[in-house]
């Protein structure tokens, strides 16, 4: 199995535990906290299969994934003491799936032959969907939709992909150094109550 596999399975997890754990705030129970883990973790995904024509979507083609969503329930369920402060625990999660989505989704992109721009455009779709619907759910704008630097660092860390491409950097270089971007801008937005500037 390669590397961008693994990266995909990991991404998968910690954006279903971040479900999981945005429906324990929501006061599901652990069906939802399953479903809502489920969708979140696999929201990304199966839109970019969708318009790619990569039918059916990945998760119904391996069990695995169903898998990764009920372990990432009983994380949520036993790490009850755990998230006290679930908004926060939500947002670091949601910021490391992001990081991880943006590459996998530019890779299965540009193995199908697209260039980079529209390349660019799957990963953010794919890094940004599946919270999307998670708050869509637990009846919340979604994060992509406010002014919030979430999309924006996706894009940024999508630009790095493709200028280290660019460069010839070993695969697991560039997939890491993305990831880092995405994930590192992300927080330093939470952490200082960074947004966008109003149009």
């Amino acid at each position: 199995m390669n590397l961008l596999f693994w990266w995909e399975v990991v991404g998968t997890f910690v954006f279903c535990v971040s479900g999981a754990v945005a429906a324990r705030g929501k006061d599901m129970d652990w069906f939802g906290m399953f479903v809502v883990g489920l969708i979140t973790g696999t929201g990304g995904g199966m839109l970019r299969s969708f318009l790619i024509g990569d039918l059916p979507p990945v998760f119904l083609r391996d069990p695995l994934y169903f898998g990764i969503a009920g372990l990432a329930t009983v994380i949520a369920v036993a790490g009850a003491g755990w998230w006290e402060r679930v908004r926060r625990a939500v947002s670091v999660l949601d910021a490391f799936g992001l990081g991880l989505f943006v590459v996998t989704g530019m890779r299965i992109a540009q193995a199908h032959g697209l260039a980079p721009w529209a390349a660019l455009a799957l990963g953010v779709i794919s890094a940004t969907f599946g919270g999307l619907l998670r708050d869509v759910i637990r009846n919340e704008v979604p994060l992509v939709l406010r002014r919030e630097i979430y999309a924006t660092a996706c894009i940024a860390g999508g630009l790095v992909l493709i200028g280290l491409d660019a460069l010839g950097s070993p695969e697991g270089l560039a997939l890491a150094v993305t990831t880092a971007v995405v994930v590192t801008i992300r927080l330093l937005a939470i952490r200082y109550a960074i947004h966008r500037s109003e149009a």
